[in-house]
């Protein structure tokens, strides 16, 4: 009886450990995140910048030497791809703004989803359906500095089930122009983001992920 007993203490005791070694605690998973992160910047060859190198430059990135601006209190990376058309965000006016994007987990390295030109297009290079019927609506709001928004409609909205805007979605807002192309040589303003879980969506932040994104903004009519 003493054998038995003994041996199911030892049993219990290695169950317990095992289960110990392997719970992961919040620590272990935002260390995992900065990880994860720093190996991409690395990878991609993304030369960091700080805000104050970023104000000395007139709030731009150097595209040729893949320059992403890190805000500290956000967490999060940007790079200005391009600045846009049109005007910066009106004060205290809703606006509804369009996005076309590529959301990647940079932990997998792999693209959960996408709504812009290339992802729906067949072999033959062309779409066999329309596009702009997936881009992403978002009603948006600046107040200062502060931007506020929530999803209407799109791709992001169907994919994560929510209206909640991820916080770095918002804030290339205060650096790029909100405007719709009408003449030649006009483009919409588009961004590429490293955003830490706690800027992301809920599913970024139950899990303690880093998303890259790629992103246009485009004033709707």
């Amino acid at each position: 009886m003493k054998k038995i007993s003994y041996a199911i203490v030892l049993l219990l005791a290695l169950v317990l450990t095992t289960s110990c070694n392997d719970y992961e605690t919040y620590s272990d998973m935002k260390e995992k995140e900065r990880d994860a992160i720093e190996r991409f910047i690395a990878k991609e060859g993304i030369q960091v910048i700080s805000e104050e190198t970023f104000k000395a430059q007139n709030y731009t990135t150097d595209l040729n030497s893949n320059q992403f601006v890190h805000f500290n209190r956000s967490g999060v990376y940007m790079q200005i791809v391009r600045e846009g058309c049109g005007e910066v965000l009106e004060e205290n006016k809703k606006v509804n703004v369009l996005c076309r994007f590529l959301e990647k987990n940079i932990q997998t390295d792999s693209i959960l989803v996408r709504n812009d030109e290339h992802a729906y297009l067949s072999s033959s290079g062309s779409s066999s359906f329309d596009v702009s019927s997936y881009l992403d609506k978002m009603s948006v709001t600046r107040n200062g500095t502060t931007i506020t928004a929530s999803f209407l409609s799109g791709m992001m909205y169907q994919y994560h089930g929510s209206a909640s805007v991820p916080g770095g979605w918002l804030v290339p807002l205060n650096y790029v122009k909100i405007g719709r192309p009408e003449n030649e040589g006009e483009e919409t303003s588009k961004v590429r983001l490293i955003v830490p879980h706690s800027q992301g969506t809920a599913d970024a932040s139950s899990s303690v992920v880093p998303y890259y994104y790629e992103i246009t903004y485009q004033r709707e009519r």
